[in-house]
C-alpha cells in the first residue's frame, strides 16, 4: 500500500509563523494519525528544554549552534551572530526524514551532529529576555519528534569560547539512519522530495550558505557535486 505524504506544504521551508501557528503541528499530527511518525509530547519537549537551560548561568543571553538548515532558516530572534568551530562533532546525514524533505515511501536525509571531527558553523545569540518564548519555537521545531539530544557544547570564535545549545543525533531515535556510504546518501538526497520540497535544496542551501560565510564543508560540496551528477 502507497503511503502518502501530508495534504498540504509549508512554503518550501519552517518558517517562523507555521511553528506559531500550529501549522506543522497539525502535519505531523496527519502523519502521526497515519502511523508514519511519532511526537515528542508537548511536556516532555518543555522539559527537555528546561533541563538544558537549568544547566546554563540563569537570566542570562543564550548561544544556539546552527550546522544545517538553522543556518539559512534560523527562525528565531537574536541579537548577535559569530562564525564558531565545535571540536568533537561533525556534521553528517545521518537522519532519515520521512515527511519533511522525504515520504514513508522514499525518505529522504538530514544532517545531525556526529561525535568526532569537527564542525563549523553559526552560533546566534539569543537576549535573556527572549529565551523562553524563543527556544520554545526552536524546539517545537528541532524536538518535535525527539530524533536529537540537546547538548550544552563549547565552541570557538575569534572572540572567544562560548557555551551554546547543539541538537546531537539520538542515536536510539528510529531515524537514525547511520554511517551510510556516500553513494548511498548521494542517491537517497537526489531521490527524495516532501513537503517542505526537495532533499537536494536542503543540501544545496547548506552548501551554499557555508560557502558565503567561507565556512567551506569539503565533505558537503562533494555530495553536492555527486547529487548533481545523478540529477543530469
Amino acid at each position: 500500500m502507497t503511503q502518502s505524504a501530508p495534504s498540504y506544504k509549508i512554503h518550501g521551508r519552517i518558517a517562523r509563523e507555521d511553528v506559531e501557528s500550529g501549522l506543522l503541528e497539525e502535519m505531523v499530527a496527519e502523519m502521526e494519525q497515519q502511523g508514519h511518525f511519532r511526537r515528542l509530547p508537548q511536556p516532555e519537549r518543555d522539559q527537555s528544554r528546561w533541563d538544558i537551560l537549568a544547566k546554563l548561568p540563569p537570566d542570562q543571553d543564550v548561544w544556539l549552534f546552527a550546522y544545517g538548515s538553522l543556518i539559512w532558516s534560523p527562525m528565531i530572534e537574536f541579537v548577535e551572530q559569530r562564525q564558531a568551530r565545535l571540536f568533537g562533532y561533525h556534521r553528517q546525514f545521518s537522519m532519515w526524514t520521512k515527511i519533511g524533505r522525504g515520504t514513508p515511501d522514499c525518505p529522504g536525509l538530514t544532517l545531525a551532529l556526529e561525535a568526532g571531527g569537527s564542525c563549523k558553523g553559526v552560533a546566534f545569540r539569543i537576549a535573556a529576555k527572549d529565551v523562553e518564548q524563543e527556544l520554545k519555537i526552536i524546539w517545537n521545531r528541532e524536538m518535535v519528534s525527539g530524533s536529537y539530544t540537546p547538548k550544552i557544547i563549547k565552541l570557538r570564535t575569534d572572540d572567544g569560547p562560548l557555551q551554546a545549545i547543539a541538537f546531537v543525533m539520538n542515536h536510539a531515535h528510529e531515524n537514525f539512519a547511520g554511517k551510510l556510504p556516500l553513494e548511498e546518501v548521494a542517491r537517497a538526497i537526489a531521490g527524495a522530495e516532501g513537503p517542505l520540497g526537495k532533499c537536494e535544496d536542503y543540501l544545496f542551501n547548506t552548501v551554499g550558505h557555508l560557502d558565503e560565510l567561507e565556512l567551506v564543508d569539503h565533505q558537503l560540496a562533494k555530495l553536492a557535486k555527486m547529487v548533481r551528477a545523478l540529477k543530469a
